[in-house]
C-alpha cells in the first residue's frame, strides 16, 4: 500500500487580550475547523492530515496541540484559550515554524498550511524582526508551504504583504461576520486538498480570490 501523503496543518493563535471578546466565537470556530480537516481526510484517503495548534501572546507561547494525528483530535475548551497580555506575533511565527522546519527535516513527501489568525499587529516581539518572517516565508514558499493569514483590527492585506503571505482575509468581530470567515476558511482547505491531489500549484489563491480577500 503506498504510504499516505501527509500534510501539516500549523495554526498560531493570537491570545492577546484584545481576543477576549471574541473568545466564544474563535474556540467554536477553530473546533469545527478540526471537524472540517476530520472530514478533509475522509474525502482524500490518500492523504494524512496532522495539526499543532500554537497560541501566543506577551506572558508566553503553548501548544495545545502539537503534530496530533486530526482522527486522534479533540476539542479544545474555554480553560485552554485565556487570552491577555500583547502581541508578539514575529516571535510566535517564527519560532513555531522553525520547530516544525525541524520536525520536518527527515520527511519528503508533505505539505505545509500555516494559518495566522489574530486581531492586531506585532507589538512585542524580541527573537524576530520583520525581515526574518519575510525572508522565512519566502524561502519556506518553495518548499510545499503555504501560508495564510487571517486578521481583524488593522490593515490586514497590508500587513500579510509586508511578511510576503498574499493569502488572506479581514473578519469583523460579530458573531455572523466571525461564521462567515470561519465557512470561508473551510471552504478553503477543502480546495486546498483537491489541488493536492490534482498536484495544482499552492501558494497563491488560497482564498480562491474572494472579494474580502
Amino acid at each position: 500500500m503506498k504510504p499516505q501523503h501527509k500534510v501539516f496543518n500549523l495554526i498560531i493563535l493570537d491570545e492577546s487580550g484584545s481576543m477576549q471578546s471574541i473568545k466564544h466565537d474563535i474556540i467554536q470556530g477553530f473546533n469545527e475547523v478540526v471537524q472540517t480537516i476530520k472530514g478533509v481526510e475522509k474525502q482524500y484517503p490518500e492523504q494524512q492530515h496532522i495539526i499543532s495548534l500554537l497560541t501566543f501572546n506577551g506572558l508566553g507561547r503553548k501548544y495545545l496541540l502539537e503534530n496530533m494525528p486530526v482522527s486522534e483530535l479533540s476539542e479544545i475548551n474555554e480553560n485552554q484559550f485565556m487570552p491577555d497580555a500583547s502581541t508578539p506575533l514575529y516571535d510566535a511565527i517564527g519560532f513555531s515554524i522553525g520547530k516544525l522546519r525541524a520536525y520536518l527535516a527527515n520527511e519528503s513527501d508533505y505539505n505545509v498550511l500555516v494559518t495566522i489568525l489574530t486581531d492586531g499587529e506585532e507589538n512585542s516581539s524580541k527573537e524576530y524582526k520583520g525581515r526574518d518572517i519575510k525572508q522565512l516565508v519566502e524561502e519556506l514558499e518553495l518548499q510545499n508551504w503555504t501560508f495564510t493569514y487571517i486578521g481583524a483590527d488593522h490593515d490586514v492585506k497590508k500587513f500579510a504583504l509586508s511578511i510576503s503571505i498574499t493569502n488572506s482575509i479581514i473578519f469583523e468581530k460579530e458573531p455572523e461576520k466571525m461564521n462567515q470567515m470561519f465557512h470561508q476558511e473551510k471552504e478553503a482547505r477543502l480546495r486546498f486538498s483537491q489541488k493536492i491531489r490534482n498536484h495544482e500549484k499552492l501558494t497563491d489563491n488560497f482564498y480562491d480570490n474572494d472579494e474580502n480577500t
